[in-house]
Parts: structure tokens; sequence; C-alpha cells
């Protein structure tokens, strides 16, 4: 995946579109917009994974590389979501225990947690809706699919 821009295409599961940027290979951003930014190609074999998602096709996408631009403390947040498998959840404690230097029974770690995966600039790339107690980056009712598409 060497190409760069933004790939959108209309999800009629979501109500909504599924929108990537890329750069350099690496997704850098997913969203949910009600409209694609005006210059979006639909083509991409990662909005065709997407697609296959949301049809219920299992799918981790632990693959595709993703370029976390977010502060170190909440990059160690995400890595540690990315390792969530599909149809598991788990709770903020744990995602804290998974990441090092964090305390899972610290308020001021659970509340980094809490934040790094509302800041979360890739959700479904970085399965926040995988945390059954913390917030989704994603709106809540992609967030809702997408527990529903796993069984959570």
């Amino acid at each position: 995946m060497d190409d760069a821009g933004i790939y959108a295409r209309e999800s009629p599961i979501l109500d909504r579109w599924v929108q990537l940027g890329i750069a350099q290979g690496r997704v850098i951003s997913v969203d949910f917009p009600t409209e694609p930014e005006p210059d979006a190609s639909d083509e991409h074999d990662l909005l065709d994974r997407v697609d296959r998602y949301l049809e219920g096709v299992e799918e981790s996408f632990t693959d595709v590389p993703v370029a976390l631009t977010v502060p170190t403390a909440q990059r160690g947040v995400l890595e540690a979501v990315r390792g969530i498998p599909y149809g598991t959840a788990v709770g903020v404690e744990k995602i804290a225990s998974m990441t090092a230097g964090l305390d899972p029974g610290d308020d001021d770690d659970q509340r980094l947690v809490r934040t790094a995966l509302a800041e979360n600039p890739t959700p479904l790339f970085v399965p926040d809706h995988r945390v059954r107690d913390g917030p989704s980056a994603a709106p809540a009712p992609v967030e809702q699919k997408f527990r529903s598409i796993e069984g959570l």
C-alpha cells in the first residue's frame, strides 16, 4: 500500500461514508462522514476489506499499516488496543495493564486510556469499539454497529 490520498465509499450498513486518509502507505485517519471529501476516490483495497467486515466477515486489520500521529503515551495505549482480537471486549483497566508504564488501578492512567480512545485517529483499524467501558472515536451509531457485527 504505497498510495496516498483520501478514499471514501458509501456504506448502506452504516448509513454514512467510510473515509480513509492514507499517506506514505499508512492509514492516518478513518472518518465516517455523511458526505465524503469532494476529491475522494472510491477505489481502494482497504475499502473492499471494510465492506466485507461490515457484511460480517471476520477481519482483524492487524496487518494494515497505521501511522499513529498522537502523543507518545497515547500511542502506547492505541498499540495495545490494536492487539485486542476480533469479537473480544476488554475494559479500560485491562488496556492500562497491557500498556507499558501504566498502572491499571491509577485514575490518571485510566483517564489517559480514555483520552487516547476518544482521540483515536483510526477507529476500526485501532478497534476502540472493543473497549467496553471506554469512549470510541467513531460516532456512537458506528461504534454500536461494529460491536453488533462482532457480537459484543
